[in-house]
Parts: C-alpha cells; structure tokens; sequence
C-alpha cells in the first residue's frame, strides 16, 4: 500500500508542472522560489551582518546617533525599564527588537494572504516594501524607517513563499516534500553566502552605505525572479473545501502538537541568531582577523556558516535516505531535536576556545568551528520544521501556522535582544556558556515529549 501511494504521489507531483516535466524530481516551481528566496537572503543576511557592527562601531557613537530621526525616544523609552545602556547594550536590543518583529509579521502577512490578497501579490508587494527598506539604510537619518519597511515588507514575503513550497507538493507525498524545503533551505544559504561577503566586502573598504545599497538591488533581482516564474506557482495554498468550515477536535490536536514543536526549537534558535547579534562584536574584539597581509572582514564569518549548510545537504539527504531504506530514518521531531544539541555543542565550541585563548586573541579555527556547528545544526532543524508544518497544518490555516512558526524566531528575538545586553557584564565564557545551555533544553524536551508528539502527528503525516 505505502509503494503505491508513493507512485500515486509521484504522478500528482508530475501533473502539477505546466509541461508536465519535474525538474530533478521536483516541481519547477520550486527552483523560481528557490533562486527568490536566494536573493532575498543575500539583501536581508548582507544587511544583518553589518547590523550590530555598524550601530556599535558608527551608528550609536556621537556625532551620529543624533541624526537619527526617533533614536532618541527609542533609546529613552528602553531606559526607562533596563537603566542605562552602554552602545553594545543598546544595539543589541535594536538587533533583537528588529529581528523578532521581521518574524513576528509572517504571521499576520499569512492572515492576509489567506483572506485577501493571494500569495502571489502579497510576494510581491512585501518584495518591494524590503527593497525600499535597504535603500533607505544607505542613511542614517532613515535608519529606524528603513528597519519598519524591512519588517513589513518581510511579513508579507516569509511565510507566503514557504506555504507555496509546501502547496507544489501532493499530500501525501511527505518525503519529497521534506527533500523540497531542504533544497529550499539551499537557496537561503546561497543568499546567505554571498550576501555577507559582497555587503562585508563593500563596508569595510568603501563604506556601510555602499554595502547596505547593494542589497537593495538584490533585492529588486528577486522580485525579477518571482515574477518570472509565477506561472509554476500556485496563487492561493490549495483548500479541501473552498467553503468555510469550522476546524474539527483532530485538526485541532494537530495544532496543538504543531505549536508544542515549534515551542521546542525557540530554543534553539536563541542559541543560534546570537551569531548574528553579539558574535560579530566577539570576533571584532577577541579573534585574530590578520591573514598574511589582509584583514578579513568580519561579516564573512556569517558566509561560513551558510556555506556548511550548503555543503551539508547533500550528505543528510543521502544519510536520511539510506535511513528510510533500512527503515530507520528519525522522524522529523527527532531531528529537531538533534538540531538542537548540535546548537549547544557550538557554542560550547567557543567556550573552549576562549579557556585555551586566556586572555589574548585566539585562532581563526574557533569561531569557524562555531560556525560550521551552527550550519548543520540549522539543516537539522530549521527546513525540518517548515516541512513538518506546511504537510501536517489544517490547509484552512496553513499559511497562518507557517505565520506561527516565524513567531517562534520573534519570542527568540525578543530573549536573545536583551541577553546579548548583558554580553559585557558575563564576560564572553559565560555568556556563550550560557547559550549552550539554552539549547540544550530544547534537546531535553525532545528527549522527554518527542515521541507524544510524533504519535500525535502520525494520523495526519500518514
């Protein structure tokens, strides 16, 4: 019975492409999301990656914080809860503000796409909101309106590509769909190279406006993208029932082991988007930068992490696949959890580092180990978790519990903001310490409710 619904998957699969032809095994569909999703990462990683240095090297120092329409206020209205913040305190809670709330809107940008505007507009106006949003960067005066564009421009893209991943996929073909989102995962990850590098490249020898104007224009690239490749994709997610229904008691058990899993990987994510908020303050201060006779620029150390991603789909497809023909491939909510033990051995990565280190600069092999640990760790949770989601939701809220998935990354930033405030005052052992503790728990829960939660899935994922 399970090879012939596996057939019957692959026939739906080929009769949902125009020419009635996959591309390697895929909808082609799939590859136009994949190479949107690749340019939208470069412009939003290549900005994130000068984030926090360039609030704490430029932005917040005097004779340029007062330029800044609304810093003032801002900065006013935290102290008043957190008492004075030093600019590395500071920055770190704009970094875990902005952060969170562009993974906080997916979830009312799915509402709206689901309701009334369709997946393919939505796409497409949250793409120009983001481009408008990185050029306004280039200045300093714009700085917070550029980080709203931003946020609103993200709420209306996220979630929406990722439900259009899931609805090229038949229902019942789960391991292609999970095979699908982790090549997606790939075209994040090429963005996310070469963001880094090209944006780090610009900043440090031309300025930061330079890097922050060109992810605009890859922005822009993105959108020329999508709109090239809207044919192969589906403008709302695909309903059972075109008319309303109310959600049955088993759709809602469903929901409920669903949020109870993207519960778990908060956790892990707090462990792993520090990277991008306190470690590049860390390697700027404690890592030796100097190779021969050039000075790498600090944003690319967030490429390497992505570049491990890449390297590593390969091998975990064909480890997952060796594993299901044997019968023994971990079902998703276990891989979760192995993503998120990989978390905390990265960042316990560069507690050793710093006690081998003592109190000068230490070695390059450091921070590349945390960040290669982090790569794979992300593979092992992240795509997981989107598969997981897009195949087991009601399709009713489909796109809206995709929302909720990017709402765990907003609660994450909403931690990890005002725990890298307090980078100073732990000093970088504990306070990385600390972080591989955090993602350790959400191994433990894994360990303790993995299996309640497998079983309560298993109707739907069939």
């Amino acid at each position: 019975m399970q090879d012939m619904a596996r057939a019957e998957g692959t026939r739906r699969l080929a009769d949902l492409k125009d020419d009635g032809r996959p591309l390697l095994g895929h909808p082609r569909g799939l590859f136009y999301l994949a190479f949107t999703e690749a340019w939208e990462r470069f412009s939003y990683f290549g900005m994130i990656a000068l984030l926090a240095l360039y609030m704490v090297d430029a932005l917040l120092l005097p004779g340029h914080a007062a330029h800044v329409a609304g810093l003032s206020s801002l900065r006013a209205g935290l102290e008043q809860h957190t008492g004075a913040l030093s600019p590395q305190a500071f920055a770190s809670w704009i970094f875990g503000l902005y952060t969170g709330f562009v993974y906080f809107t997916p979830l009312l940008g799915g509402a709206v796409a689901d309701r009334w505007l369709g997946h393919r507009n939505a796409v497409i106006i949250g793409a120009l909101s983001m481009a408008a949003g990185h050029l306004a960067m280039a200045f300093d005066a714009t700085f917070l309106f550029a980080l709203l564009l931003l946020i609103i421009g993200s709420g209306l893209l996220k979630g929406n590509i990722a439900s259009q991943v899931g609805a090229l996929y038949p229902a019942d073909a789960e391991s292609a769909r999970t095979r699908g989102f982790t090549l997606f995962a790939v075209g994040i990850n090429v963005g996310a190279v070469l963001g880094p590098l090209l944006c780090g490249f610009l900043a440090q020898h031309y300025g930061w406006h330079y890097g922050f104007g060109v992810a605009a224009l890859f922005m822009l690239l993105g959108l020329a993208t999508y709109l090239r490749g809207l044919r192969y994709l589906p403008a709302r997610v695909e309903r059972s029932n075109s008319a309303p229904h109310p959600l049955t008691p088993a759709d809602w058990r469903t929901i409920a082991a669903l949020l109870g899993t993207i519960t778990i990987t908060i956790f892990s994510s707090i462990g792993y988007y520090q990277s991008f908020n306190v470690n590049p303050i860390w390697i700027e201060q404690h890592v030796d930068l100097r190779v021969g006779g050039f000075d790498i620029p600090v944003p690319w150390f967030q490429s390497f992490d992505s570049v491990c991603c890449i390297a590593g789909v390969p091998p975990l497809i064909w480890l997952w696949r060796r594993g299901a023909l044997r019968g023994q491939e971990p079902d998703d909510i276990a891989r979760i959890g192995v993503g998120a033990w990989l978390t905390a051995g990265s960042n316990l990565v560069l507690v050793a580092g710093i006690l081998i280190g003592g109190n000068g600069r230490i070695g390059l092999i450091w921070p590349l180990l945390y960040s290669a640990g982090l790569g794979i760790s992300w593979l092992y949770y992240w795509p997981v978790l989107l598969a997981l989601v897009s195949q087991a939701a009601p399709a009713r809220v489909n796109a809206t519990m995709l929302g909720v998935v990017y709402l765990s990354l907003f609660v994450a930033g909403l931690v990890y903001g005002p725990l890298g405030a307090l980078y100073e005052s732990l000093g970088p052992a504990a306070f990385w310490g600390l972080h591989a503790a955090i993602a350790a728990v959400g191994g433990l829960l894994v360990a303790l409710f993995g299996r309640r939660l497998a079983r309560a899935l298993e109707p739907v994922r069939g």
